[in-house]
């Protein structure tokens, strides 16, 4: 059985395409040379611009809800589990239809088929255990809501590895943090425990991003779960900072215990150091691996760090802090743009979104220089000799 609802190639091949495009553009590959790339990993699926994207969404939707009125009007409203029951199942039939005959690839109609049937399917797991008058909570043992929870994030994670779909992929990682927090609170004595538990679960959620990458690196499916990653990985990073920002851990202590003001919490200096050490850490692995999603959530949450001492300090007016930390930022930022144009101590300013198991000039090297449809007579030249010898001289 294939896990994916997709075609891993057609990932692939979209990456491959727009990496060829960028080098192309930097004069690095000739015009005949993106051609030959072209012909041979071409874009079999039908995936509009944005514009139309959104209309076949809304239409889709306006479609999909027809149908459960005219469902509903006959059932009388008699039957409300048969009647989502009907309308997953047609959801994720027609999804599975248009995907295979209509080669549709996160075209606008797929996303809206495939968040309405996730919908209903959450819908009538809540109808089961909520609305049910069968299901008693206490003779199992299990806080009211984290057996449904459960289910729905099987089957947002299942939805996830057939149809690498972010949106399923944010709504999974909350959950797992739902079912965090009902755990803990679950346990009294734990609730003083409840940052690091979340820190811990960020954590672990790094660890299994790293090893997730890791196998699936050189292969088509690391194109096809890039972006999957990508949003796991920033909202762990995301969820290591807030866990141990102090603000968040000392309003979020006050809400727990229902207190109308905050007051100071325990290990408060382990907290400052959190708030004021997590974002530069971020910013010196951004710079370091030259990863620009960490480097720009570093200097978010820096921001936020500096918003944290301003909420609990006063060192000046607000508007004058505002106006001074905005021309500081902004001086910073255009003097760092002139200096990193061209590179200077391995950072640049230029834009450099290449993944890192993505090898494009052994790719082509490897694969494209026989690719069906390429020319024949002369291989891939960077710079001179023959067959794409990468600037060397003569012939082999």
């Amino acid at each position: 059985m294939n896990w994916q609802a997709y075609n891993p190639d057609w990932a692939f091949h979209t990456v491959l395409r727009a990496r060829a495009a960028r080098w192309q553009r930097r004069g690095q590959l000739s015009p005949e040379q993106l051609a030959a790339i072209e012909a041979g990993y071409p874009l079999p699926y039908y995936q509009p611009v944005w514009p139309l994207r959104v209309g076949l969404f809304i239409f889709t939707w306006i479609g999909l809800t027809m149908m459960g009125v005219v469902l509903a009007l006959i059932t009388k409203g008699d039957a409300p589990f048969a009647t989502g029951l009907v309308c997953c199942l047609a959801c994720f039939g027609v999804l599975e239809l248009v995907i295979r005959e209509r080669r549709f690839y996160h075209a606008g109609a797929d996303n809206a088929l495939l968040y309405a049937g996730l919908g209903i399917a959450a819908a009538l797991i809540a109808y089961v255990f909520f609305e049910a008058d069968n299901w008693n909570f206490s003779a199992v043992g299990l806080t009211s809501g984290f057996l449904p929870l459960t289910l729905g994030l099987i089957v947002m994670l299942a939805a996830v590895v057939r149809y690498a779909d972010v949106l399923a992929t944010f709504v999974a990682f909350i959950t797992v943090l739902v079912l965090v927090l009902l755990a803990v609170l679950s346990i009294p004595p734990a609730l003083l425990l409840l940052p690091f538990v979340f820190m811990a679960t960020a954590g672990a959620t790094l660890l299994g991003y790293r090893a997730i990458g890791r196998r699936l690196a050189g292969t088509a499916l690391a194109d096809y779960y890039a972006n999957c990653l990508l949003i796991v990985k920033l909202l762990a990073l995301t969820l290591f900072y807030l866990g141990g920002n102090y603000l968040v851990v000392r309003e979020g202590y006050a809400d727990l215990n229902h207190e109308f003001a905050s007051t100071q919490i325990p290990l408060a200096p382990l907290f400052y150091a959190f708030t004021a050490g997590i974002p530069l850490l971020y910013i010196v692995l951004g710079l370091r691996r030259a990863d620009r999603p960490t480097l720009l959530l570093g200097l978010l949450t820096l921001a936020f760090s500096f918003f944290t001492l301003r909420y609990y300090r006063s060192l000046m007016p607000p508007e004058i802090t505002a106006v001074a930390g905005g021309l500081v930022l902004t001086v910073a930022a255009g003097a760092l743009l002139r200096y990193l144009r061209p590179a200077r101590f391995g950072l640049t300013s230029l834009p450099d979104d290449e993944p890192r198991h993505f090898n494009l000039e052994n790719l082509i090297q490897a694969q494209t220089a026989h690719a069906p449809g390429a020319p024949a007579a002369d291989g891939f030249d960077f710079g001179g000799g023959q067959s794409g010898g990468g600037g060397a001289t003569g012939n082999f």
